[in-house]
């Protein structure tokens, strides 16, 4: 018996030695909440901090002909998708990008992972501190000039405090306009809807939701960003599976029907889990994952449309609509933003406060 348990104390050291060995050889992930590698702001002010890797040149590659939207979940980053966005700002040449991370907090947590990354000449992560830093002219010189531009997790209510009505929104949408590729990760995707969950006091589970869709952390905005390519009506949620957001995103899409922010019948819902992207290329939505591990890949998005009216949408008073449709995709599927076809629905309820039946 004791030969035997030694033996299992050796195996369990041994597994534990190969583990930690495997983990110091993977790559390093960025994540939207990444600290940074503890280096010095390149320029820090009272206002922004600036952390830049790569040459301060511009880049200067092609215009790109058509927009490249990535919508991400949060979580461990989906290479694909930024490698389909520095692509997209390349044009099939040889030219080398450009690439700005706007975030509220964090520093350079982007800055080696994409540096790393082919056709990158520059990482330029802009930590925006105050509202005046959304007016400063180097921030909008650098946006004005990005060939990719991204927005980090982190907390979506002081993305909509410090920039919605700013120059620098301005310059985010002039970058859409030039077709830019454009996304967000986390807090990031939480701004990229015609309208969004603001976050602004606390965030709201599923279940605290539907039980009262004007409890007090039900909180909407439509005033960032809300003008995106193929965004109209749209509302999005990340982490949606990993954290079982469906209810909530069910909540807001009944709170918008109910407060005439939206006609029922244009609105629509994106849920986009962990460690995974859906890539809007033209009118197509592909998603994208990440390795798993066991030959296959991560990722699962869920676009939500109405097919009647809410029923009970009142103050301390659990939720009833009924019929949403739901379509899914996984890694590797496909969707079109532009028409909302039923091609492989299934379909979800809140019935007084209970959604059914299981919704992913």
């Amino acid at each position: 018996m004791e030969g035997s348990q030694a033996l299992s104390r050796l195996r369990r050291i041994i597994s534990l030695g190969l583990l930690c060995a495997a983990l110091a050889a993977a790559p390093a992930w960025a994540g939207g909440g990444s600290a940074g590698s503890g280096a010095k702001a390149t320029v820090s002010t009272k206002d922004y901090d600036l952390y830049r890797s790569g040459s301060a040149a511009d880049a200067l590659p092609p215009q790109p002909a058509s927009n490249l939207l990535v919508l991400m979940g949060g979580g461990i980053d989906v290479d694909d998708a930024f490698r389909a966005m520095i692509a997209k700002a390349r044009g099939g040449t040889a030219s080398k990008v450009d690439v700005v991370i706007l975030r509220t907090s964090g520093a350079d947590g982007y800055n080696a992972y994409l540096m790393a990354m082919d056709g990158v000449d520059s990482v330029e992560s802009i930590v925006l501190k105050t509202r005046n830093g959304s007016s400063a002219p180097e921030v909008l010189d650098l946006v004005n000039r990005a060939d990719v531009l991204f927005i980090a997790g982190g907390d979506q209510s002081t993305y909509i405090a410090l920039w919605a009505g700013t120059p620098l929104e301005a310059a985010m949408k002039a970058a859409v306009a030039r077709h830019v590729p454009f996304g967000g990760t986390s807090a990031g995707l939480a701004v990229l809807g015609q309208f969004d969950y603001s976050g602004a006091n606390q965030s709201v589970t599923s279940a605290d939701a539907l039980a009262n869709p004007y409890n007090r952390n039900v909180t909407l905005d439509r005033s960032f960003l809300n003008a995106l390519p193929l965004m109209a009506g749209v509302i999005t949620d990340a982490h949606l599976v990993t954290r079982d957001r469906m209810g909530r995103l069910v909540t807001f899409l009944a709170r918008l029907s109910a407060d005439g922010w939206a006609g029922w019948q244009s609105l629509r819902g994106i849920g986009v889990d962990e460690q995974t992207a859906v890539v809007v290329d033209g009118d197509i939505a592909t998603v994208m994952g990440n390795d798993d591990g066991a030959g296959g890949r991560t990722g699962s998005a869920y676009f939500l449309k109405p097919t009647v009216a809410p029923t009970t949408v009142k103050a301390k008073t659990p939720l009833t609509f009924r019929s949403l449709q739901v379509e899914k995709r996984v890694a590797g599927g496909q969707y079109n933003l532009a028409t909302w076809p039923t091609e492989s629905p299934y379909f979800i309820s809140a019935e007084a406060g209970v959604l059914m039946p299981y919704p992913y």
